[in-house]
């Protein structure tokens, strides 16, 4: 088995590892206490080894994975903020789609305004020409009322010439 030179994170591992042994072997409650030294130094060497061997498998896959959770963790920002920005649009289209309708209700009234104002004009001109045929029945109806008036008159006239009339009496006799 070929030994590969240790990166400088496995050598911090190492050497972190090596403290940890060295701090527990000097311990006197240590756990090791009363084993034989030669089956303790083979016990370190073998943590030590199985410690480096297990880094080194999964140390490049690992990187190697952060790595890729970087790369889609800025993917994921790009694609919120292109998402942000086509929500944007959508409202803005919404926006459009009502000024369009507020056109479209706008244009519809201005219309029934238009058909009233004519409404308006068409029935003024009516009751103009109501009125002046009224004027003019009153007018008739006076000139009307004036001939019966006066033909009632002219009856009344002609009656009392008719009417008989007595005699007055003169102081002087008559003549004959």
């Amino acid at each position: 088995m070929e030994e590969e030179e240790p990166s400088d994170g496995q050598a911090a591992n190492t050497n972190a590892l090596n403290e940890a042994h060295q701090e527990t072997a000097t311990r006197k409650d240590s756990v090791d206490e009363g084993l034989p030294d030669d089956f303790l130094s083979l016990d370190k060497k073998a943590v030590e080894q199985l410690s480096e061997g297990l880094i080194s498998h999964y140390l490049p896959s690992l990187q190697s994975s952060k790595l890729a959770l970087q790369e889609l963790t800025q993917n994921q920002v790009v694609l919120l903020d292109t998402l942000d920005q086509e929500i944007s649009k959508f409202k803005e289209c919404n926006s459009i789609l009502d000024i369009n309708a507020l056109f479209t209700e706008a244009k519809h009234y201005h219309n029934k305004l238009v058909n009233i104002q004519k409404e308006m004009i068409m029935l003024h001109e009516k009751t103009s020409k109501l009125k002046k045929r009224a004027l003019k029945l009153q007018q008739k109806k006076q000139e009307e009322n004036l001939r019966q008036e006066q033909q009632r008159e002219r009856e009344f006239e002609r009656e009392k010439q008719l009417t008989a009339k007595p005699a007055k009496r003169t102081l002087y006799p008559n003549p004959v």
